[in-house]
């Protein structure tokens, strides 16, 4: 793969549109309402923009076990992903239970690959995932890192929960060539979460 190829991937997958579930998707514009969860995601949540959903039920993926993701940006340009899904099953409630472990490991997982097949090198993660608290919702989170070819390091942070049988991932994303950090990406996610999850 040539380096522009790579470059195009990386960024892409930096603001979102490359998502864990696949490439094929249904994309809309225009904010919803979650049916399976009632969360909802209008145009302007805890101070972040909608940018647009993509449905993984609907043609061609036709993956209703993949729901839906929605991808909001930031004032400072940080984007923060929401992909609510079930993989055709129950989901228990909180961050702490077998499915949603086993769930967050494969969704880390995934995304160590997907920062390789970006050309991303130097993936950093902690040993141990931790627990984070937003607005009052406990998520299994970590937050992981790599080099793109611009030596610059790109960074995600990784939440996930069961919520009203679902599992509810969060992804927020920024970049040292932008300015940004991590302070920056918890002040978006301290007015984010708990603007979606009430």
């Amino acid at each position: 793969m040539s380096r522009t190829a790579k470059a195009v991937i990386a960024a892409m997958l930096l603001a979102g549109a490359i998502p864990v579930a696949g490439s094929a998707q249904t994309q809309s514009s225009t904010p919803t309402t979650n049916a399976g969860t009632r969360l909802n995601f209008p145009a302007s949540l805890g101070g972040a923009t909608f940018e647009r959903s993509v449905n993984y039920a609907a043609p061609p993926a036709n993956n209703p076990g993949q729901g839906t993701a929605y991808t909001y940006s930031t004032p400072k340009r940080l984007t923060i992903t929401v992909q609510v899904y079930d993989l055709g099953r129950r989901v228990p409630s909180g961050s702490d239970n077998p499915t949603v472990t086993g769930q967050f490991n494969a969704e880390l997982s995934a995304a160590e690959q997907q920062f390789k097949h970006a050309g991303y090198t130097g993936f950093q993660k902690p040993s141990v995932p931790s627990s984070c608290v937003y607005g009052g919702v406990t998520f299994r989170c970590v937050t992981y890192s790599g080099v793109t070819q611009a030596n610059s390091r790109a960074y995600s942070k990784l939440l996930l929960t069961g919520f009203r049988d679902h599992f509810v991932k969060i992804r927020v994303d920024w970049a040292q060539s932008r300015q940004q950090s991590a302070a920056d990406a918890d002040a978006a996610l301290q007015a984010f979460v708990p603007a979606l999850m009430r």
